[in-house]
Parts: C-alpha cells; structure tokens; sequence
C-alpha cells in the first residue's frame, strides 16, 4: 500500500466511501501489492491515510473480511487471508 499513499476516496462519488476503501484495498491484494500475509496498516493510520473517519475505515475491514480477503486477529492486527487457507477451512470441515 505505500506505492498507492496518494490515492483518496472520492466524497462527490454516488459510490460509499467506504466501498471506494473496500475496492482499493481488494485490488491491492488481487494485484499482489499486499500480499498475502501482510499486515494492514492500524484502523486509525489507515483512516489517516485515505483521510476518511476511523468508523470508516472499520465497517471497510468488516466487509473485507466477509469478503474472506482478510482475517483480523485480536490484538495482533487484520492480514490479507491466503486463498489456501480458504480451502483448508473448507476441508477440516468435512473431516
């Protein structure tokens, strides 16, 4: 994400921002500018970043992780979520 710093969402846009946040973020992980296992900037440092409000930025991670792109751990912090561990959840659940 420090090659995309500039990037802010657009508050004239019909879109949310937090969605214009959600997207950003997916592409830097589809394009493997995050990749897998990095750790997410802090709530507040990325609400600093993309210049919108930390609750902003929380209900764009909540969505991420529904999306199943990251994973939030207590206390260590939100990683981008390997495509492989999807499918090892998938199948510990029919072992």
């Amino acid at each position: 994400m420090a090659d995309d710093r500039d990037w802010k969402p657009d508050p004239t846009s019909h879109v949310y921002v937090y969605l214009q946040v959600v997207h950003h973020i997916a592409e830097e992980i589809r394009t493997g500018r995050l990749p897998v296992g990095a750790r997410l900037p802090a709530e507040r440092d990325l609400a600093d970043q993309y210049g919108v409000a930390v609750n902003t930025i929380r209900r764009a991670v909540r969505d991420l992780r529904d999306q199943d792109l990251v994973i939030t751990v207590p206390i260590k912090g939100t990683f981008v979520k390997a495509e492989q561990q999807l499918a090892d959840e998938g199948n510990e659940a029919t072992d």
